[in-house]
């Protein structure tokens, strides 16, 4: 009885140190419901601390949104497991859990985002976490049509904000914004052919180590139709299959070897500049970014693709091909954060692999802190709606 007492009373403390929740029923957004000065059984709720309760990520509310089609949201979390792409190290298919690992404390204290100015955990934004694809292992051709679909279903829908405004998608739609926790670099192809469904053709910015436009005869030898599409590789189907803005794309963070100088000749064709990782020492992150926003625009529709291991392994070392040489994980948040005027409609982060991740969580914490800038930019620009001019009486469908 005393040691019930005791528990009741240091709760009690606590609670009132930390101010007054009953009138505050909510911290970090509506869905975190807390409770300090009861106990179970004692006409309290269920406690959920940083620590406990189901994983999604920044403990946003999940939905089971492929199944659920009337679900609505202006920011959707999807994962796709896939990681049958890879050359060097497999685990990225436990990318999308691991993440949402790294980021359960992303709004422990609130979640606002002191350097851009905004909370994308609260704010005019239903975010939600949606879950995974269902994506096999057994078959990529099959695979990535389950990413595709599955993303465009989500794409697709109409958006919880400005639904009935104008918008940047075809037939002048409002759509919301998707962003997918990878899975290895290969499922950005099916990503950007959803997007093409949408957009149509759209400016890439592609922060990763290595280019990724390799021609299929170059890089896996091609001896499939299969076996050409691979992380190594994605971008030039892209190319072919007219799913990118021409000159208008930009790889931030590369510092890979090559077979030759030709390899950089090469890239161009499928409408890429490169800004190479050392860049960082002699025009520091003022530089990176104005590179990045003079290629890519700030009228246009952009998609971000982030490969973790624009990251050194020393920040990120849990990922399928690690390159030394890379940027902090503060340079890098730093040059997310200044791309804040760009239009992004959608984003994907790759190439986690947390079995090589230390106990410490290093790679999954990056990867979702670097998701975390890239929501709070969508969330401080506003609806997609916003990059339509407003004209009085003419912005509604």
């Amino acid at each position: 009885m005393i040691s019930i007492t005791l528990l009741t009373l240091g709760l009690a403390a606590y609670a009132t140190a930390h101010g007054d929740h009953d009138s505050q029923k909510s911290i970090s957004g509506p869905h975190q419901s807390l409770w300090y000065n009861r106990l179970p059984g004692d006409g309290g709720t269920q406690a959920d601390s940083v620590f406990s309760g189901i994983t999604t990520f920044g403990r946003l509310p999940y939905k089971a949104c492929l199944s659920e089609p009337g679900v609505q949201y202006d920011i959707a979390f999807l994962g796709a497991p896939f990681d049958t792409g890879t050359s060097y190290r497999p685990g990225a298919r436990f990318g999308p859990s691991g993440i949402r690992q790294g980021s359960r404390r992303l709004n422990l204290y609130g979640g606002y985002n002191v350097p851009l100015a905004t909370n994308p955990f609260n704010s005019w934004a239903t975010v939600l976490d949606c879950g995974d694809v269902p994506v096999t292992s057994y078959d990529n051709t099959y695979a990535l049509r389950q990413i595709e679909e599955g993303h465009y279903n989500l794409l697709s829908r109409a958006p919880s904000t400005d639904a009935r405004k104008r918008g940047p998608a075809k037939h002048e739609r409002t759509l919301p914004r998707v962003i997918t926790l990878g899975g290895d670099h290969t499922i950005t192809l099916p990503l950007l052919r959803s997007i093409n469904r949408a957009y149509g053709p759209v400016s890439v910015i592609h922060f990763d180590s290595h280019l990724d436009t390799w021609k299929p005869k170059v890089f896996g030898g091609s001896p499939s139709e299969v076996a050409s599409i691979n992380h190594g590789t994605y971008f030039y189907h892209a190319a072919q299959e007219g799913l990118l803005r021409n000159d208008s794309n930009i790889h931030a963070g590369i510092r890979t070897t090559l077979s030759g100088p030709s390899d950089y000749d090469n890239d161009g064709y499928c409408g890429f500049e490169i800004v190479e990782a050392r860049e960082i020492d002699t025009i520091g992150t003022d530089g990176i970014i104005k590179k990045i926003i003079d290629r890519v625009g700030t009228k246009n529709p952009v998609y971000l693709s982030l490969d973790i291991d624009t990251l050194d392994p020393a920040f990120a070392p849990a990922t399928g091909t690690p390159e030394t040489g890379g940027w902090s994980t503060r340079e890098l948040r730093t040059i997310l954060r200044g791309l804040e005027s760009l239009n992004l409609i959608g984003a994907d982060i790759v190439e986690v692999a947390p079995a090589y991740d230390t106990n410490a969580e290093h790679t999954t914490m990056a990867a979702a802190d670097a998701l975390y800038e890239i929501m709070s930019i969508m969330v401080k620009k506003g609806p997609l709606s916003a990059m339509v001019e407003q004209l009085p009486g003419t912005n509604e469908l």
